[in-house]
């Protein structure tokens, strides 16, 4: 299988290409803790005669250092490089590796089996055109056997292989075989998975893995590496899609020359062709396709290459250059299949960052509809999503995006959800389709702006947000504010935590979620009274920062005012006027903020009031010298 040839040592210009022209299968290993992956990458590794003479060595060394396998070869540290894998002998991160056969060329990601790195699986497959599920045979089916067939599913992959491994530790009984085969078959049936083919291999033994085992002669089908040289690729299948070119780079490196830069997501593109550009709508023609090598007359998906049209057209980083005759879909709303991939749940109304293709906007769960159990499949409602959690969601963004859905085009409906404050991935996602209402609803033009509802009123409007423990003065030196600034003659409107609960939020309960929900029905309103021109105020403990950080980021630079009303937990105990922290000490209030629910104290809040030092008088007083300082009001 290995691929030598003589024309190595003969005629190496003519070998290499040869094997340029050689179609290449990217495929994954996924399966659950312990199934043997990374085993069998090293083995199809050592197989295919791609280890130097240094690399087989340096493992044999390993292996009596790290290994699981006595004396033999432990071929699973060819892929698991990271300290942490070898120390627990387990995947951690997604590890490609390359190979090839005298018949086809390879990438393989060893995806971890861990649930708690669902994440790095869900990165490895969603490029993949394969997938090798691992069953341990001593095991059976498992729970994340089952939670990667659904997420495999899921991300359009077409060609399974279920590889019930390690049958050597079971006397390569053929009962133990078709049972499983049998379960799984029962659960694939519901999920939709037609095309799979069942291998009975012993990766450590290498059994049908490059050859028919001598210690099963029951079973008749093809070997591993025999399937993966012959399944059928679709090379031309995203060439034949609609013209999809994210936009990556505006390049510009002199006057004489504006183009625009990225890597072709679908469809072919022809000097001359009719182009939209969305979301804008703008049309063009294509002038000149530009690569470094040269201009082409024709590109094609997977290509990276440089556009430059006949027409001047404001387009920037994340737009989408489409065929004008086959359009993307534009929309702000979306149901959507989401991954949750974080320690922290999920909580519908908390923004999130959500990149599509090169384009990043800021997008909310607005609703979970229904949560996936992956052993029954059953739907089950779900206020939140833990990790791991698969479910339906529907997602608004802050503004309409270009896309396509994920069952037609992978890069210009496939999404992550990025953490705002630290950055990191929590989530992936699959566009299903847009909602009505985003197609059905536009923004509607009115002449009387902000900036003229605030000139009639002698004032700049502005969003005073205090924040702070319960019990620590932020209603009453809110109010306080209020009644200077009414007296100085400024039109000004309060919202108070206690008194939206008796309308707005009336519905809504104490948990993390409602807490999100309850600051961001707030954050709105009191965007809409920013928008009237008015000084709004609002005092709510707002224990999160991301809730505070997403009303911040509603209005403009400069109109978002976050007082930080600072009182120590054991003054504000102290002070307890409502009796609400004696109740939350005898275990009679639950989710009280301070005891049994986090609060999240402002890091870099425009103004902090030390109530243990100032009276409620000065507290105000300071408020308002701060809004003269910034021109809110005149001094």
């Amino acid at each position: 299988m290995a691929h030598v040839s003589d024309l190595i040592a003969t005629d190496i210009e003519q070998y290499l290409k040869n094997h340029e022209h050689k179609s290449l299968l990217r495929f994954i290993t996924c399966g659950s803790v312990d199934d043997g992956k990374s085993t069998l990458i090293g083995r199809l590794l050592y197989e295919s005669k791609m280890l130097f003479e240094d690399q087989l060595a340096a493992v044999e060394a390993d292996s009596k250092k790290f290994g699981t396998q006595g004396d033999q070869i432990d071929f699973a540290l060819l892929v698991d490089g990271l300290a942490a894998e070898r120390e627990q002998g387990i995947t951690i991160d997604v590890a490609y590796r390359f190979f090839s056969t005298d018949k086809r060329k390879f990438i393989v990601a060893d995806t971890p089996g861990h649930e708690q790195y669902t994440r790095n699986m869900v990165t490895g497959a969603s490029t993949a055109d394969a997938a090798i599920l691992m069953v341990d045979a001593r095991k059976g089916i498992l729970t994340q056997t089952r939670r990667h067939s659904y997420l495999v599913t899921l991300l359009g992959i077409r060609h399974i292989v279920v590889a019930i491994n390690k049958m050597d530790l079971v006397g390569y009984a053929e009962g133990t075989f078709r049972k499983i085969v049998d379960d799984y078959r029962e659960f694939a049936a519901r999920i939709g998975i037609e095309d799979i083919t069942f291998i009975p291999m012993s990766a450590f033994k290498g059994d049908n893995i490059i050859a028919p085992s001598e210690n099963m002669p029951w079973y008749h089908g093809t070997t591993l590496m025999g399937y993966l040289e012959t399944i059928e690729v679709d090379d031309q299948r995203m060439q034949r899609a609609p013209f999809r070119l994210p936009v990556q780079w505006v390049n510009r490196p002199n006057l004489d020359f504006r183009g625009f830069a990225g890597t072709i997501a679908g469809g072919t593109v022809q000097v001359g062709d009719r182009i939209r550009v969305q979301p804008s709508g703008k049309e063009s023609r294509v002038a000149r396709i530009v690569t470094m090598d040269g201009d082409l007359p024709r590109a094609v998906a997977g290509q990276s290459i440089t556009l430059t049209l006949e027409d001047e057209i404001d387009i920037s980083r994340g737009d989408l250059i489409s065929t004008a005759d086959a359009p993307a879909e534009v929309a702000d709303q979306f149901e959507v299949t989401l991954v949750w991939m974080h320690d922290e749940a999920l909580l519908p109304g908390r923004p999130y960052l959500m990149k599509v293709g090169t384009r990043t906007v800021t997008a909310t769960v607005t609703t979970i509809k229904h949560q996936v159990n992956v052993n029954t499949l059953e739907h089950v409602a779900a206020r939140k999503l833990e990790l791991n959690g698969i479910a339906e969601c529907n997602l608004g963004l802050d503004r309409p995006i270009a896309f396509d859905p994920y069952a037609i085009n992978r890069d210009a409906g496939g999404f992550i959800l990025i953490d705002r404050l630290t950055n990191n991935t929590v989530g992936a996602g699959l566009i299903n389709f847009a909602l009505r209402r985003a197609h059905n609803i536009h923004i509607q033009h009115v002449d009387v702006d902000k900036a003229a509802r605030s000139r009639i009123k002698a004032q700049k409007s502005c969003m005073l947000w205090f924040t702070g423990l319960s019990g620590a003065g932020k209603s009453s030196i809110a109010n306080l504010v209020e009644k200077k600034l009414h007296a100085m003659g400024h039109h000004t409107y309060l919202l108070d935590g206690d008194n939206v609960r008796h309308g707005l939020n009336k519905d809504l309960g104490f948990t993390d979620t409602d807490r999100v929900e309850n600051i961001r029905r707030v954050a709105e309103v009191a965007k809409l009274m920013v928008d009237a021109g008015l000084i709004v105020i609002t005092a709510f403990i707002s224990p999160f920062r991301s809730e505070r950080q997403m009303a911040r980021g509603l209005v403009e630079d400069g109109e978002f005012i976050e007082v930080f009303v600072d009182t120590p937990l054991e003054v504000a105990e102290q002070r307890d006027v409502k009796g609400l922290y004696k109740k939350a000490r005898r275990g009679e209030l639950k989710n009280f903020t301070g005891i049994d629910s986090p609060y999240e104290a402002p890091e870099d809040a425009e103004l902090r009031l030390d109530t243990t030092r100032l009276s409620l008088e000065a507290a105000a007083d300071e408020v308002i010298a701060a809004l003269q300082a910034r021109g809110i009001i005149n001094a």
